[in-house]
């Protein structure tokens, strides 16, 4: 059973998220007002429809919806609304630092310009370490199921923010869009001075977590299970210090795993993975980051170390410099050394 107080614990429990994909944050109640707003009809007549939707048997059953609810989102306002209520939601589960995916390509194939999206983005992260102390960086994603030309077009079109955006990812449909789709763009990516990570070992095979350390060059893996399939490869993750940004809810939700005590994050921490836990798309999957870590700490009766752990990982592979990762590591440090008590 885990310790009757993990809860307060997780709480007050200084982190970053590190896999967070901004639209898909978008709760059912904020997608009907801005759909209201914009004159967008949404195909669902009510919030409980919506919500009774989210039964999912795998990803693409997921981006069926999270395409759709996406359509409501047309102005800068609409992105920083958008923006500004995930960092809220973020400050009280106590991350202090978030890197979020945001998916271009989804705005601007239906019309919406490339800086309508960053502008009101950039804006709300701004506003965040402002008024709610929770520093972000922006991850651009490339759509795994368009073609390499599109994300080579949306690289293009983020050359005005190559400096406000810290790196790029890749997302979206896995099975069939292997890395190795993606090499030039990657490539392209790293030599403007950016950060590399991408979804790889969710559905997809060992060999796409392969693709995506020797031909895509990331720094990191977003979520990473099915490496644990091939022990050669979780032992190079583990010599090579690459950090896993594990999503466990939406390993639930998507059928990833079909309960939470089969969940392999403890096996991750055992074997000396740098994993770290992450809501990945929280208003489908049913939870943001304190969620997750709840859901494990139930579900596999992770320990307070065990958590110290993870949160220790989700600084040191973030993307922020020495200097903010030595604070941050400072603070959970002083945290756990004052028995978990928020000061």
């Amino acid at each position: 059973m885990p310790d009757a107080t993990i809860d307060a614990f997780i709480a007050g429990l200084p982190k970053a998220e590190l896999h967070l994909h901004i639209e898909g944050s978008l709760e059912p109640e904020a997608m009907f007002a801005i759909g209201k707003r914009n004159k967008v009809t949404l195909p669902f007549k009510s919030v409980d429809e919506v919500r009774a939707a989210y039964a999912f048997s795998r990803l693409q059953d997921f981006l069926d919806i999270y395409y759709a609810g996406a359509q409501v989102l047309l102005h800068e306002q609409d992105f920083f609304d958008l923006g500004i209520a995930y960092f809220r939601r973020a400050a009280a589960d106590n991350v202090r630092h978030a890197e979020i995916f945001f998916d271009p390509q989804t705005h601007t194939d239906r019309g919406v310009p490339f800086a309508v999206v960053a502008d009101g983005l950039l804006r709300a992260m701004a506003v965040a370490e402002r008024d709610l102390g929770v520093s972000s960086k922006l991850i651009l994603c490339f759509l795994r199921h368009l073609d390499e030309d599109a994300a080579f077009a949306t690289l293009r079109m983020a050359e005005p923010y190559v400096d406000r955006i810290a790196g790029v990812g890749l997302d979206s449909s896995e099975v069939g869009h292997p890395p190795s789709k993606f090499a030039g763009v990657f490539k392209a990516a790293g030599e403007r001075g950016l950060h590399l990570t991408a979804h790889a070992g969710e559905e997809g095979p060992p060999a796409y977590v392969y693709e995506a350390l020797d031909l895509l060059k990331v720094g990191r893996i977003d979520h990473g299970n099915r490496a644990l399939e091939d022990d050669v490869l979780t032992r190079r993750l583990v010599a090579e210090g690459k950090t896993l940004t594990v999503c466990p809810l939406s390993n639930l939700k998507l059928c990833v795993v079909h309960d939470m005590v089969q969940h392999p994050l403890k096996r991750m921490l055992d074997l000396g993975l740098k994993a770290t836990i992450n809501s990945d798309d929280p208003a489908y999957f049913g939870g943001y980051v304190n969620d997750n870590f709840r859901a494990v700490a139930h579900g596999l009766g992770l320990t307070r170390a065990d958590f110290a752990t993870l949160a220790r990982n989700s600084f040191t592979g973030s993307w922020l410099g020495a200097a903010e990762i030595s604070k941050n590591l400072a603070a959970l440090d002083a945290y756990i050394e004052g028995g978990g008590v928020s000061g």
